[in-house]
């Protein structure tokens, strides 16, 4: 998995973690109310001191939602969530509730856990969740366990409560299974949209985007930045006579040559057909001539081959600053100009040429100073 697939992979899973949150927001309000009335119910019928516990864990789950909201801490308030939850379960399973029921209500908390967390940690807390219930069927005797369950009500019980928590697990295994498929699928089409399918670069969409922001960057910071416009020169020549699969082996491996020349930071693309385009961030001109330089050596001495033929393959390039240009469509306007400049002087080499202070060099880039 790349970096930027990475990311947008983690992005999918930060908005469903948003989304989990909006809903246990829901559910908790939810619980508070329900919690309200059960409890005014308790009281109404007698049981006063079972009707103030539950206005007590109506009053954590508050003070929980409030805590999420001042402090937006997702992983707290499920912890919160689950841990209030669980001790409300305890005290219904050893106190009975009302008339033995207060059992009843654990099976809201298997597809609850297995929803908030992962499988295994949910599975390891529903089998201590479990194991407590067990201890409470069997020994009635102990100080906090104030209800008593018969065999045939145990028996039920777990056999319906197993059968359910296996049910919770495959279910959410397979949900995010699925989720895990889709968000699979949307960032493979995403990269096919932007990538080009023959060399795996960016494609002219992307770059072009990319190309945008950058912009973007340099009105807002004055970051400076440069593009290259290539040309591989007589490409045509090279389909014609050795054929249209021989054309896309120098593509590809021109630019894997290309990922290995420039600097992590660059951006490669294919422009279209034999073109190819570079964004440079943080680059001047002298400095985007001086790679533009490298790479046409890199290419001048590279072997370039298809089924053990060695094919002859140089590129010109055409070069331009931001500071050259008001805005993207000039900037590749005179990227454009350049590259026909260096084609037009006899190709294999850069546009615009910078002259030096001493001997003039065919590709050489000394001190600055442009000539167009």
């Amino acid at each position: 998995m790349t970096q930027l697939t990475r990311a947008r992979f983690e992005t999918a899973v930060e908005q469903e973690e948003i989304r989990v949150s909006q809903i246990l927001t829901w559910l908790s309000s939810m619980a508070i109310l329900f919690l309200l009335g059960i409890g005014a119910k308790s009281l109404i019928s007698g049981h006063g001191h079972h009707a103030l516990i539950l206005w007590l864990f109506a009053a954590l789950v508050a003070v929980n939602m409030v805590v999420f909201w001042r402090t937006g801490n997702r992983t707290r308030q499920k912890t919160g969530m689950i841990l209030i939850v669980a001790l409300l379960f305890a005290y219904l399973m050893a106190s009975g509730g009302e008339s033995n029921t207060g059992p009843l209500w654990f099976y809201v908390f298997p597809p609850l856990l297995f929803y908030l967390t992962d499988l295994r940690t949910g599975t390891l807390l529903l089998l201590g969740c479990l194991a407590f219930a067990a201890v409470v069927f069997r020994f009635p005797q102990l100080p906090f366990v104030l209800a008593e369950y018969s065999n045939d009500f145990q028996l039920r019980f777990f056999a319906t409560i197993t059968f359910e928590s296996i049910f919770c697990y495959v279910l959410e295994a397979s949900r995010r299974k699925a989720r895990n498929e889709l968000v699979g699928l949307a960032i493979m089409h995403e990269r096919a949209a932007r990538t080009d399918e023959l060399t795996g670069l960016a494609n002219r969409r992307d770059i072009h985007q990319r190309l945008l922001a950058e912009f973007g960057r340099y009105q807002r910071s004055g970051h400076h930045f440069s593009v290259v416009l290539i040309d591989l020169d007589l490409f045509k020549r090279i389909n014609d006579e050795y054929s249209h699969n021989a054309g896309d082996a120098v593509l590809k491996q021109f630019a894997d040559l290309m990922r290995s020349v420039l600097r992590q930071a660059d951006l490669p693309a294919r422009w279209g057909g034999e073109e190819f385009l570079v964004l440079l961030p943080d680059t001047s001109l002298v400095q985007a001539l001086t790679l533009a330089e490298r790479l046409r050596e890199a290419v001048d001495e590279t072997p370039f081959r298809y089924q053990d033929r060695r094919l002859p393959v140089t590129i010109s390039a055409g070069v331009c600053s931001i500071s050259q240009s008001g805005s993207i469509d000039q900037l590749l306007r005179q990227a454009d100009l350049n590259l026909y400049e260096a084609k037009q002087a006899g190709r294999n080499r850069i546009a615009p040429r910078v002259r030096s202070r001493g001997p003039a060099q065919p590709n050489g880039v000394p001190e600055p100073g442009t000539g167009s």
